[in-house]
């Protein structure tokens, strides 16, 4: 099943439940910068239709506070926004590929490794036909 699209918010708060673990609501606000925190209701809010598109999950209560966590993982998140993105640019990867490369967030580093984890997926997928 492919995880439900996450507004900027909603990645935040995910981003604070992946990095810090189960959380009460005051702690995933906590996690905001100062300078820029939305408000406990907007989190709370938001916290709860994440709960509905089942992103996160109400693990325990302490007190009167509910302890969340994450039901997906960032790489299921980051999947689907990248995906979306590419839906959006007609499948292609040259342009992704180019932006990267023009804007130096591409290393060849990077390209290392991809090639690696193609020749990789390549070795299985013959394994795989010769079964």
């Amino acid at each position: 099943m492919k995880p439900p699209k996450l507004t900027r918010l909603e990645l935040q708060i995910m981003e604070a439940l992946w990095t810090r673990g189960p959380c009460a609501i005051r702690e995933i606000q906590e996690a905001f910068p100062k300078r820029n925190r939305p408000a406990y209701s907007t989190i709370q809010t938001t916290v709860y239709r994440l709960e509905g598109k089942k992103t996160l999950r109400r693990v325990k209560k302490i007190g009167h506070a509910h302890i969340f966590e994450a039901s997906i993982s960032r790489g299921e998140a980051q999947g689907r926004l990248i995906d979306d993105l590419l839906a959006l640019l007609g499948e292609r990867l040259q342009p992704v590929m180019a932006h990267l490369i023009e804007s130096k967030r591409l290393t060849l580093q990077d390209v290392r490794d991809a090639e690696k984890t193609l020749l990789a997926l390549e070795e299985q997928d013959e394994s795989e036909v010769k079964e």
